[in-house]
């Protein structure tokens, strides 16, 4: 054949024959396929064929003669030019021997799967796609579930003629492709039933950080293009690449998505495709098994191992998959090198900063990228209702496609209502550096038009939208400008959800991890809530039975999310150390977490009183404290993250520490197997004056500096009045620290510190290096000024 040639026939060479999307798809069965990586098959109407269609129906000229005339400036006239482009190509017969080679490959295709007729999806694929620094994905269109030949034929006709898109048109503008030297391949390939399924996208790093050692899988009810088309907000699932590859089950995060809608199969046209709303009960539920998210995963590290040998340099992929709902397989439809971050190596990091007076926010979504912006909110439905968008205004729509593209590029930030981190919202907005909150569900009624609003995805997972102009600042690193100074510098991280972005600051690890933050944010159900359940009242079982659902056992709920939101931090910054500290509330911060109220005391003063290491083997607490283990357990041995070290807090003499150490031996954790290390807190006068006999039973030490503060001054820290006499420098604190120091590496073991003190005063932190200490554990906002300060201690001391 002339014009058609097999995925089989076709790689990464034969881009300017058959296209990016189809040289991938020949590369991949003839790689990846050996190594278990299902494709589904099918052929290329190659780019000869386009410019073949082109000739025989004299369109050269015309096209050219309109294309010269179009800017990107000028809205209104690369519309009409698109669509009178378009028309041309549409009217425009197909050549009787393109017809018949397109015919017998079709026939060779459904004969292969025993049918009359296969179903197939007909994709677009530019000669100049997915090049290491473009990505025409989503520039062209793609129709599903076309049947017969007569249908695939004229398919491919409109998919040459979606060349010629507004979006397709404005992009080759922006990356100055000449119009007439990119040409256009079709892919057709044999569908995949996930209509009666899910499907969904996997990035082979985390698509908002660029953190290179994590995949993150999404998926959704029903075809694919749903989730590539944002118009759902899918699944999430991450995975740690280090650990996987070791082989450990790293399913490290799970975010439920709303998933909408679902897209399925549609037998009364030839490009059979519709909407559905998602049903309520499967809204509820994972669209995809723990077990199938590991195998994409371990399919997606082999693609991407794949493309870096072949290239010769890291290559993360974007990668699209599909699950057959009658076969109950799992295949890969397409992968492409993601184009965002890939040439983003050895970048500065920014940090935003946003002001304190920020207001309650109008709405909140899923956060796409770590900046802010802000502008007068332009709400709008469609993108031909966008000629009196200004340059900065805040786009805020229900969502977008590549249609809105070239309207996308002026607006300072993006909220849209529906959709997802692999919507093609967040995609356009990382791909331009703008904030983007999407999954703002109720936006276009509760955002006014005209008025002025922040957006702000600078303060972890959730993005939010602020009435006003929010002050922010930005602050710029360059990492590799910094040098390391001998005392590790660390970082106190509490939310798994900033986890990825922060482990990209220059530290050492984590020198506190607080397991109460990740209760709070990933877990909110006291553990005794869950192991007395028959003991609720009725109004309290209910809503546990709702964030419980799909868990035969309500334990494992609790054990699952916390392990999940440990496993994001200790996932985030592998190999380097995560010490996590145990749970530390108070009996009265305990008693807010759902269920709590029934099994807390009444304290007069919770912050002397049951809290830290006198609960876990308290007959009260300790069936909760064996829940908190097994959470560390999972995340140590099934996940395989053994840089995660723990810590036990307010532990106020050794015969306690004696006590805890056994009840974690007795849930499976014993200090030195499997290298776990265990450390204390010196936050009370006793861990300082026993600090020897504390220094027989734990690995280290890490002083609370809030906490030794208080009980060595005898200073209640939450007290207005007394709060001048709170100083962590004072000489009776400073001598507590150096007192430490000096006995336990007397003794031969660590002493860092966590406290808050370091971040707030770096003369402080300075004090303590000057005394030797191993490690200072900092707030992230202070990393870069107390690095600085301890490198120059450093350089005095020497």
């Amino acid at each position: 054949m002339r014009f058609i040639r097999a995925f089989r026939e076709v790689g990464l060479d034969d881009v300017p024959v058959v296209g990016g999307k189809n040289a991938s798809l020949g590369e991949l069965i003839a790689n990846l396929e050996p190594l278990g990586v299902r494709v589904p098959d099918g052929f290329c109407v190659t780019a000869e064929a386009y410019r073949h269609f082109l000739r025989a129906g004299k369109l050269e000229e015309a096209i050219a003669r309109i294309a010269s005339r179009l800017r990107k400036d000028d809205v209104d006239a690369l519309v009409q030019g698109s669509d009178r482009i378009r028309e041309l190509i549409e009217a425009t017969p197909m050549p009787n021997d393109l017809v018949r080679e397109i015919d017998e490959a079709y026939r060779a295709l459904s004969s292969k799967y025993r049918e009359d007729y296969v179903d197939v999806a007909v994709r677009s694929s530019a000669t100049a796609e997915d090049l290491p620094t473009a990505s025409f994905a989503g520039q062209q269109e793609s129709f599903l579930n076309v049947r017969g030949p007569v249908f695939v034929r004229d398919a491919v006709r409109s998919a040459f003629a979606s060349l010629f898109t507004p979006r397709a048109i404005s992009y080759r503008l922006d990356m100055g492709f000449d119009h007439m030297q990119v040409a256009l391949s079709v892919g057709i390939q044999k569908m995949v039933r996930s209509d009666l399924a899910s499907a969904g996208v996997v990035f082979t790093l985390d698509p908002d950080s660029g953190h290179r050692q994590m995949i993150l899988v999404t998926s959704s009810w029903g075809l694919g293009e749903s989730v590539v088309q944002g118009r759902v907000a899918p699944d999430q699932f991450y995975v740690h690449k280090a650990t996987l590859e070791q082989g450990f089950r790293p399913l490290v995060g799970k975010k439920r998505g709303t998933k909408e809608v679902r897209l399925i199969y549609d037998e009364t046209g030839h490009r059979r495709v519709r909407s559905l709303p998602t049903p309520a009960e499967d809204r509820e539920r994972f669209s995809l098994s723990d077990e199938d998210v590991l195998v994409l995963a371990r399919w997606s590290l082999a693609i991407e191992k794949h493309y870096a040998k072949k290239r010769g340099e890291p290559t993360p992929m974007d990668i699209e998959w599909a699950k057959d709902g009658a076969s109950g397989a799992l295949y890969v439809v397409q992968a492409r090198p993601e184009t965002v971050h890939s040439g983003r190596a050895g970048r500065k990091l920014r940090l935003f900063h946003l002001g304190k007076e920020t207001g309650h926010p109008i709405v909140s979504g899923l956060a796409v990228g770590e900046g802010v912006g802000a502008g007068e909110a332009h709400v709008v439905r469609e993108p031909k209702l966008l000629a009196s968008f200004r340059k900065g205004d805040v786009l805020v729509t229900e969502v977008t496609d590549p249609d809105w593209e070239p309207i996308m590029k002026s607006a300072s930030a993006i909220v849209t209502e529906r959709g997802g981190r692999t919507s093609h919202a967040a995609i356009v907005a990382r791909e331009l550096g703008i904030p983007a909150v999407v999954g703002a569900d109720g936006a276009m009624a509760r955002i006014a038009a005209g008025t002025i609003v922040t957006v702000s995805c600078a303060e972890g997972e959730t993005g939010r939208v602020y009435p006003g102009r929010v002050p922010f600042t930005v602050e710029e690193i360059d990492a590799s400008t910094l040098a390391r100074p001998k005392t590790k510098v660390m970082l106190n991280v509490g939310n798994p959800d900033r986890a990825l972005e922060m482990s990209l600051l220059p530290s050492d690890g984590v020198g506190l991890a607080r397991m109460e933050f990740v209760f709070a944010s990933w877990v909110g159900v006291h553990p005794l809530a869950l192991t007395r359940y028959a003991t609720l009242p009725v109004d309290v079982k209910r809503e546990i039975d709702r964030l419980t659902s799909g868990y035969a056992d309500k334990t494992a709920y609790f054990v699952d999310r916390l392990a999940q939101g440990i496993g994001m931090i200790a996932a985030a910054f592998h190999p380097r150390p995560v010490i996590l500290r145990f749970s530390d509330f108070k009996t009265n911060e305990y008693a807010r977490l759902l269920g709590g109220a029934t099994f807390e005391p009444t304290e007069e003063n919770p912050m002397l009183g049951w809290r830290g290491a006198s609960r876990y083997y308290h007959p009260d607490y300790k069936e909760g404290f064996l829940l908190e283990a097994a959470a560390v357990k999972r995340v140590r041995e099934d996940f395989g993250l053994e840089n995660l070290k723990l810590m036990i807090p307010f532990c106020r003499t050794p015969a306690e520490g004696e006590r805890v150490l056994a009840t974690m031996k007795e849930a499976g954790l014993v200090r030195g197997e499997r290298g776990l290390e265990v450390y204390v807190m010196a936050e009370i006068p006793s861990n300082i004056l026993l600090a020897e006999e504390f220094a027989k039973l734990f690995d280290g030490f890490s002083i609370g500096s809030n906490d030794l503060t208080q009980l060595t001054l005898g200073v209640d820290r939450d007290s207005t009045t007394v709060a001048p006499l709170f100083d962590e420098r004072n000489q009776a604190v400073t001598w507590s620290c150096a007192h430490l120091i000096e006995v336990a590496h007397r003794a031969g073991r660590h002493v860092g510190i966590c406290g808050q003190a370091p971040s707030d005063y770096p003369d402080f932190a300075a004090f303590l290096v000057s005394r030797g200490i191993d490690s200072v554990s900092l707030t992230p906002d202070s990393v870069i000024g107390t690095t600085r300060r301890i490198l120059e201690v450093e350089r005095t001391a020497r």
